[in-house]
């Protein structure tokens, strides 16, 4: 076992190991008399890929670390290059076992989800498409590393897009507007770039889904997302909900926010100031945060005082920004070492401990899923419900918010609750927008018109007074996962659906729904969508009515609060 994550040894994996591993279980299963021996040769084989997705991992989080870092900027090119080859290669293996006897067995074990996954994975995989693959994966890395370097000297001080975001909360209202002129014209001084890099990486999309038989884009992406039991017309119900129910009440506290503050009109540089006095901040560094987290997580329960102090020693974070570093922040997992490790780029806001909430949230799954389940590929979720672990930690924690916050917990739980519901339509908006996309040929122009259509339906309230390169719709390009993760960003809104009943239980059955939170997260991926709702004691969100019964609770407890 390693002592800590900087201390794990990387090598580049043999890629002729894994394609060996391929060909030995597709014989086993041929010679396999039972499905004991069956599933014993499939266990050996999922055990198998290990090496090389924890290698792979490794390099991804140290590339992150440090996008300026030659070595691990060419490891990553090498994992572009091989992963859909060998994407073909373990297609053969996936066909074997649906065409094995004992498939069957294999589902009445494991579950149906396994099969799917495996049917889209045998879809999705075709040499035709491996020259596709590799210049989109070098694309988006192309976006990082762009992105990643952005920074200016404001106020004398050199920021990146985080540094810039803390001064957007200042009490000062000329000091954000400052700061808000600078992050716009960050993002114009790249955003020739940004728009050659996203529409090239349209068309190698649409290539792709063209190559593959899909109807469009839309229907490979749903694919690949593992969005297997509904589509595009039970997402745009939902949005429609969103729209009919969010919005007006998020108007609603951007109404009450504007009044708080004192300022005649909401502009997108008062958004983040939910208080006149200066929103709640930590009250300590980074090491004094993750000690708090420490405590909070001993004392919520016992796995997850476990759980934390596995990752505090082990030194499985970095979360300072630094020069180079990729921006945002994620949860990964090291399947050899069974070791989630999160990344953030901290900047001294309340999202800080918000880190130590969501992305722990996502670690906690990963790492109770890890140790309740056989196969390493059934211990993520897909999105929608890997977003409810991380969501409804975040909301789970309030109670401890006063070690991190202190006298200013109740407006961090306010500030929270209400960003929470208020950064729905953004969600949707994301989703719709590259639906738009995908149905047009657009170019920037277009882009960026679009854009700004579907703004004034989601963010009605939206103002960037008078921004010329926002006001054109420029705001699009700020969102990383339209570049790298497509058509995942709606998922979010999904699961703060199932987030938000976890928090309206808790007021009055904390226990019971912890106990379900819990089941939820030791499930990982072993059963569908629907069944892990039900297991996890949650509702549909695209029945009629789901969305405003969600939103009720959360509702209500906002309205209780009069700063």
């Amino acid at each position: 076992m390693f002592t800590k994550f900087s201390e794990i040894q990387y090598f580049r994996p043999d890629p002729k190991r894994a394609e060996e591993a391929v060909y030995k279980f597709i014989e086993g299963l041929k010679a396999a008399k039972n499905y004991g021996e069956a599933r014993a040769c499939y266990v050996e084989y999922d055990k198998s890929g290990e090496e090389f997705s924890t290698m792979y991992t490794v390099a991804s989080i140290r590339n992150t670390i440090d996008t300026r870092d030659e070595f691990y900027d060419a490891e990553m090119n090498f994992f572009y290059e091989e992963l859909p080859k060998l994407q073909l290669v373990s297609k053969k293996a996936n066909e074997a076992l649906l065409s094995s006897p004992f498939k069957a067995d294999f589902e009445k074990e494991f579950g149906t989800d396994l099969t799917h996954a495996i049917e889209a994975g045998i879809r999705l995989a075709d040499e035709k498409i491996i020259e596709d693959q590799i210049e989109e994966s070098k694309l988006t890395q192309e976006y990082s590393k762009i992105t990643a370097a952005c920074t200016t000297v404001f106020r004398g001080e050199d920021c990146n897009f985080y540094g810039l975001l803390k001064h957007m909360q200042s009490t000062d209202r000329a000091e954000r507007k400052e700061a808000f002129t600078a992050w716009a014209q960050l993002y114009k001084s790249v955003s020739d770039k940004l728009d050659g890099i996203y529409l090239r990486l349209c068309e190698i999309r649409r290539s792709m889904a063209q190559k593959l038989g899909f109807k469009n884009y839309v229907e490979m992406a749903n694919l690949a997302n593992g969005h297997y039991y509904y589509g595009a017309d039970e997402v745009a119900a939902f949005r429609k909900q969103v729209v009919e129910e969010v919005v007006p009440a998020v108007c609603k506290l951007y109404d009450e926010q504007k009044s708080r503050i004192g300022v005649d009109k909401l502009r997108f540089y008062d958004e983040q100031l939910v208080f006149p006095e200066g929103n709640a901040a930590p009250i300590g560094d980074m090491r004094y945060l993750v000690d708090c987290a420490r405590k909070m997580y001993s004392e919520l329960s016992k796995e997850t005082g476990e759980f934390f102090d596995f990752m505090t020693e082990h030194e499985l974070f970095d979360l300072e920004t630094k020069a180079g570093k990729h921006m945002g922040g994620y949860c990964t997992f090291i399947d050899a070492y069974k070791a989630p490790f999160i990344f953030s780029n901290f900047n001294g806001t309340s999202a800080d401990v918000d880190v130590l909430t969501h992305e722990a949230g996502h670690a906690f799954q990963a790492y109770s899923s890890a140790k309740n389940l056989e196969l390493s590929s059934q211990i993520w979720s897909t999105s929608e419900i890997s977003e409810i672990h991380s969501m409804s930690m975040e909301h789970f924690a309030y109670p401890w918010m006063e070690m991190f916050f202190g006298d200013k917990a109740d407006k961090y739980r306010y500030a929270h609750l209400s960003e929470a519901i208020k950064c729905i339509p953004y969600l949707c908006l994301v989703d719709h927008f590259q639906h738009e996309v995908f149905a047009n040929n657009f170019d920037a122009k277009g882009l960026r018109a679009c854009w700004r259509r579907l703004e004034k339906i989601y963010m009605p309230w939206r103002d960037y007074d008078g921004e010329e390169f926002l006001e054109e719709g420029g705001f699009w390009m700020q969102k990383q996962h339209i570049f790298m993760y497509p058509f995942y960003y709606v998922d979010y809104a999904l699961a703060q659906m199932g987030a938000f009943e976890y928090f309206t239980r808790a007021k009055t059955d904390r226990t019971g729904a912890w106990k379900d939170y819990y089941a939820l997260c030791c499930a990982g991926g072993s059963k569908s969508y629907f069944e892990l709702l039900k297991l996890g004691g949650l509702s549909n969100p695209f029945e009629k009515g789901s969305v405003k019964r969600a939103i009720k609770g959360v509702l209500a407890e906002l309205d209780k609060k009069s700063f």
